[in-house]
């Protein structure tokens, strides 16, 4: 009874799901493919959308019947239970998907799988009823959310085949062991394919396979050979799966296809980077064998090559100009399903300009060290709009492209200049070596550092062979690519000038203002010039030339902005730059809602533009499915931001550029609804994390800063300031002999009276 009410509830709330996703109608593109049917690939939903919710869950289930940008299937690994019932797990132990060790602590058992001793929870150990009424799911996987475990029920085969998906996939792993427990997987299968229709059986057991032959009408099911590692030994042949791959015709003689591990397809190197490819789908498809490739995961980066976007994994299988596999299958169906829909090739459909500007950061900064030529060149092939150049300031006066005022984060300046550090509080508070410490020959000497936000705490670096590659460029050499490349435009960030006037006598503004001019960005209206800065003042030091548009960059979070303060921004700039929280909030890894902001600007006629866009799947909440393209989605058709500022301008153009940006086009790539994913796990979830406070309002006070200081004459500064330190340094001599001044004074006066006594 527990058990239908719970399946009832889920029912109501998987429309939250479904609203998600739902599309109507869209039809991937006409081409044609290089598959063996010369039809798109199939998507196999591994155990639903398990990148998401447990694995065959009702909601990752129902999730995927609402993909119908492509073909799709949806998967189910069959274990049997102690009464020959099956259910959709992949892992034989069932304490790797489920809190059945929690529920049953004593019935941990060890069984022989295959030639190796596996510990754990089997289903063979219990009934269906009791893991049907007793036991829930949870997810495998520790990086994705845990909000669903514990209240999601395990599903058996019936119930995933009840959700009527356009195909039914059923993976059979563990036959061998099975038939060891008295269980038959091919009985089971032969009384439940007259009430269901399994469309696939795929095996790594050849054995399985070859009696599963005579039983099947090849028109209604497909057989599939799964290859496991090529080290691995097939337990019926006992050869390794390596020599059965050699040995593909004689495979041919009883199934219709194969499912490989992709890495037999592109293989990656121990630095992850691809290898060439193999010649096995090409093979396998002369034979007249499908070939699908298994092992697809958007939070599971498989080579640097694809910069952390899945989409360009998924379309290295599908689109290049050699061969294309049958199927995919993945545990984020929706990323696959679209890369197919929206990004295969297609000589018909003509890609649509962007909707919002491609604005770098620090170039692109995701593919070689940020503000290096390298990365500049990247960004400009990428199709990047507007590149950009944080100014720095070295100490005799030269202005150049840099993300950080402190060299160690972004260059190698320690050791080499690690006596040179210092401590400026009012640049950061953390000690540093600072650009305008060292003079700009010296920085020449530095190599840039590919930097990583999350290498340190996640371990995911970006393209270590490029990671000292590229050469810093000053303004003037930025300006002039700029002009060669012939980007739609240049954006220009401006950070502690007020500092660098008052206190090293450097004119940060002037020197932008003279580079600018000089190169006559300030004559011509051809390419965007943005100027950026947290200043007020300095925004004011660009008015009145109509080539510029100022930028106020607010750096932190905000959850609203009050009339008075846009009043106060419209007279201060001409848009905004703000991080994405500040547009939608965030609550423990979900979207929590859309604030007032960007409404708050656009009735001021205030643009507005977003930062940082990342491709790494922990900067992204869980609604958008490890898939940085549905961020983008959701900010550039969704909310309709005036640009996205991004250190993978790539990923961003290839969806820009893309016919699937229009949400009212025949195929669209579904933006997030915020909120919605944060509603679902409330409804299930005993209890969430703690509440986060909203992101505080923006006030006045936060963009009105004080006018721009003088900029101070360092040489007469600098021996005014010596003048005194000497002065200074004798006093502080005086101080410390002063005792010793006295002590000889009492001395002296005590041998004088003493003297004086004696008659002397």
């Amino acid at each position: 009874m527990i058990r239908i009410l719970l399946l009832f509830a889920l029912m109501v709330n998987s429309s939250l799901a479904r609203n998600q996703l739902q599309q109507s109608e869209p039809q991937a593109p006409i081409k044609q493919w290089l598959t063996l049917s010369g039809g798109p690939p199939l998507v196999i939903a591994r155990g639903g959308f398990s990148g998401l919710f447990p694995e065959s869950s009702i909601y990752a289930n129902d999730i995927v019947k609402q993909l119908n940008h492509t073909k799709m299937a949806l998967s189910c690994n069959l274990q049997l239970t102690k009464d020959g019932i099956g259910i959709c797990l992949s892992d034989i132990r069932l304490d790797s998907s489920t809190n059945i060790g929690t529920v049953f602590p004593n019935d941990l058992n060890t069984y022989n799988v295959n030639g190796q001793q596996v510990k754990g929870w089997f289903a063979v150990d219990f009934t269906s009823d009791v893991i049907l009424k007793n036991v829930s799911l949870v997810q495998s996987i520790p990086t994705r959310t845990n909000v669903f475990d514990g209240r999601l029920p395990v599903s058996t085969v019936k119930d995933v085949a009840g959700v009527k998906p356009p195909v039914f996939w059923l993976n059979v792993q563990y036959d061998v062991f099975y038939t060891e427990h008295n269980l038959s997987v091919s009985m089971y299968l032969e009384h439940e394919r007259r009430v269901m229709g399994i469309d696939y059986i795929s095996s790594p057991e050849l054995g399985f396979l070859m009696r599963m032959r005579g039983k099947v009408n090849k028109a209604e099911t497909k057989l599939v050979f799964e290859f496991l590692d090529p080290d691995v030994v097939e337990p019926t042949t006992k050869q390794k799966y390596s020599a059965i791959l050699n040995n593909l015709s004689a495979i041919k003689l009883f199934v219709s296809g194969i499912l490989v591990p992709k890495e037999y397809i592109w293989p990656v190197d121990a630095n992850k980077y691809l290898g060439k490819p193999t010649t096995l789908v090409a093979d396998a498809h002369k034979l007249g064998l499908e070939v699908y490739a298994s092992g697809f995961a958007n939070d599971m980066p498989g080579s640097y090559n694809y910069s952390y976007d899945p989409t360009t994994e998924y379309l290295q299988f599908i689109d290049n100009p050699d061969f294309s596999v049958d199927g995919l299958l993945t545990d984020f169906s929706p990323t696959a399903s679209t890369a197919i829909a929206c990004f295969a090739s297609d000589e018909n459909t003509k890609p649509k300009k962007g909707k919002a500007l491609i604005i770098t950061h620090n170039g692109a900064s995701g593919v070689f060290p940020g503000c290096t030529d390298l990365a500049y060149e990247q960004a400009a092939n990428d199709g990047a709009d507007i590149i950009d150049c944080s100014v720095q300031m070295s100490k005799d006066g030269v202005a150049f492209c840099l993300d950080s005022v402190d060299l160690t984060r972004v260059t190698t300046a320690m050791p080499a200049f690690m006596s040179r550090s210092s401590s400026v509080p009012e640049v950061q508070k953390d000690r540093g070596i600072f650009s305008f410490d060292l003079t700009w020959s010296e920085i020449k000497t530095l190599m840039p550092q590919m930097e990583s936000p999350f290498d340190q705490t996640a371990g995911f670096q970006r393209n270590p062979e490029a990671k000292n590659k590229g050469k810093f460029m000053t303004l003037v050499e930025f300006l002039d690519f700029a002009r060669a490349n012939a980007v739609s435009g240049i954006l220009i960030n401006i950070e502690n000038a007020a500092y660098l006037a008052s206190n090293k006598g450097l004119d940060m503004v002037g020197s932008i203002t003279k580079a600018l001019s000089n190169a006559t960005f300030d004559q011509q209206l051809t390419q965007l010039v943005l100027i950026q800065s947290d200043d007020s003042s300095v925004l004011s030091k660009f008015q009145g030339v109509p080539a510029y548009k100022r930028l106020l960059h607010i750096s932190k979070p905000i959850g609203d902005a009050p009339e008075p303060t846009v009043n106060e921004i419209k007279k201060l700039a001409d848009g905004v730059v703000i991080a994405r929280p500040s547009l939608i909030s965030v609550e423990n890894g979900f979207t929590k809602a859309q604030t007032k902001v960007l409404d708050e600007m656009r009735a001021a006629k205030i643009s507005v533009y977003v930062y940082v866009l990342r491709n790494e799947f922990v900067a992204l909440p869980f609604d958008y499915f490890a898939d940085p393209t549905r961020e983008l989605a959701t900010y550039v058709a969704a909310l309709e931001v005036d640009g996205v500022i991004t250190e993978f301008p790539g990923t961003a153009s290839q969806y820009m550029r893309s016919p699937c940006v229009d949400l009212n086009g025949q195929i669209a790539v579904l933006p997030a609804e915020p909120g919605a994913l944060l509603k679902q796990a409330s409804s299930v979830a005993l209890a969430l994390p703690p509440v986060i406070p909203p992101n505080p309002p923006l006030q006045v006070a936060d963009v009105v800063d004080p006018p721009l200081p003088a900029v101070t004459n360092i040489s007469s500064s600098t021996a005014s300031s010596g003048s005194s330190h000497v002065y200074l340094q004798l006093l502080q001599v005086a101080w410390q002999l002063l005792p010793t001044l006295v002590c000889l004074a009492v001395i002296t006066a005590s041998n004088f009276l003493s003297s004086y006594s004696s008659g002397c």
